[in-house]
């Protein structure tokens, strides 16, 4: 049995990453690709419940060294209880947002040591990376204003436009350092547009080998 594919979902708020990995879905639907979506932070019950604590708007805050240890605590429960067996059991793995994520927010955002994050994502991932990262790059102002559409605003989403220009840049910076793996999608082009760009995108990487 072959190994299933990992693909990661990037990008900043408001950039359109659920309706794009529905798109991925119907994509791998259609190639009889089994597959299994999932989110970070989440994707278990524990990891959910760290989820919930990140995202609350609360006086008592996670600092940020808190927050970046809650993340991984997440992670490292994702990865082996949900991504690791399915993709030893040939499943593709659809991830909304994972490591990256974790650069430019936690990195670019916040302004923690990249090397921190470097030795805890070596801790808790080994070897593993997403085999294709779809960065979906939209002016921040702009997601963020989607984001408002969507409804009430979670901890990151009230965070000041600076922040989220850091943590678009961290990502460019990311698919310049990473061209195999990454590829920046321009998510301020029509939906039809962004659709048709991830679709031959992965009709160029995803089938490969």
């Amino acid at each position: 049995m072959s190994r299933g594919k990992f693909i990661s979902i990037e990008g900043v708020e408001g950039a359109g990453k659920s309706t794009n990995i529905e798109a991925i879905k119907q994509y791998l639907v259609g190639k009889e690709i089994d597959f299994v979506v999932t989110r970070e932070p989440g994707g278990t019950v524990l990891a959910e419940k760290i989820r919930r604590l990140l995202l609350h708007v609360s006086d008592d805050a996670p600092a940020e060294l808190t927050e970046l240890l809650l993340i991984f605590a997440a992670r490292a429960q994702h990865i082996e209880k949900v991504i690791q067996p399915a993709l030893e059991n040939g499943r593709s793995v659809i991830c909304d947002r994972f490591t990256d994520a974790t650069y430019a927010y936690q990195g670019g955002g916040r302004g923690l040591k990249t090397s921190v994050i470097a030795e805890l994502e070596s801790m808790v991932q080994g070897e593993l990376r997403p085999d294709l990262t779809i960065i979906l790059d939209l002016d921040p102002e702009a997601g963020l204003v989607r984001a408002k559409e969507r409804g009430e605003l979670d901890r990151f989403e009230t965070e000041k436009d600076e922040f989220f220009e850091k943590v678009r840049s961290a990502y460019l910076d990311i698919a310049i350092s990473n061209p195999d793996r990454c590829f920046v999608i321009n998510a301020g082009q029509s939906i039809e547009q962004v659709r048709a760009d991830i679709i031959n995108l992965l009709d160029k990487r995803l089938l490969v080998d």
